[in-house]
């Protein structure tokens, strides 16, 4: 096919702040994992799916299957939907006081 560019699980994005690997990231509504290190402005390889461990508010009781959220402005996960945006979905349970979750990401755009 003459127009196919790439398969997109991957792509190269401007990073609309400073980016550690590992970092999430939303675009307008892509939301992706940071493969590399960026500034602010700069290029990063972005994944969007696949499983992750990524930092959720320590607060939220997560049960296996529960939708999670990306609130940007904290720049973590929350089961919380108002202003906040749909990412995917939790692989296992978390508790009260963890930071972190696994989450499937499927690359979807809401």
């Amino acid at each position: 096919m003459k127009n196919f560019i790439q398969l997109g699980a991957t792509l190269s994005l401007l990073a609309p702040y400073a980016l550690a690997s590992g970092n999430g990231l939303l675009v307008g509504s892509i939301f992706a994992v940071a493969a590399n290190d960026a500034l602010s402005g700069e290029s990063v390889e972005a994944k969007r799916d696949g499983v992750f461990s990524l930092p959720c508010l320590s607060t939220d009781t997560v049960a296996a299957g529960a939708k999670l959220y990306w609130d940007n402005t904290n720049r973590r996960l929350t089961t919380t939907a108002t202003n906040n945006t749909l990412v995917g979905a939790a692989v296992a349970a978390k508790a009260a006081g963890v930071s972190t979750v696994t989450v499937l990401l499927d690359g979807a755009i809401r």
